[in-house]
């Protein structure tokens, strides 16, 4: 249950974030060769900008990682200048199987 009988809020400290897959490594190339701001940037100032380590943003380019959390792939998308669903795949918690996108109708 979310909330006690005072009214206070108990959290779970067993969630895990949301994770989200790179949906192409080369998509993530492609994307960093001109960025919204019609400039490029490099994987160095990549992880600069978002705060995240320079082997994770070259492992997702090659394709030897896959998944990270949310925080960073919005933080990615951000500097990219891209919707975070432009780039990354939202993953479900248990199995880390791929969610369908959903077509409006």
């Amino acid at each position: 249950m979310d909330t006690s009988s005072s009214g206070e809020n108990v959290s779970n400290e067993n969630t895990s974030p949301t994770m989200y897959a790179v949906a192409s490594g080369d998509r993530l190339k492609v994307l960093m060769e001109r960025t919204g701001t019609g400039r490029s940037i490099s994987s160095r100032r990549l992880a600069e900008a978002t705060g995240i380590a320079h082997g994770t943003i070259g492992a997702l380019m090659a394709g030897t990682q896959r998944t990270i959390p949310e925080d960073k792939a919005k933080a990615i998308a951000s500097v990219l200048g891209v919707d975070l669903l432009v780039l990354f795949v939202p993953m479900e918690r248990a199995g880390r199987a791929c969610i369908p996108l959903q077509v409006a109708v």
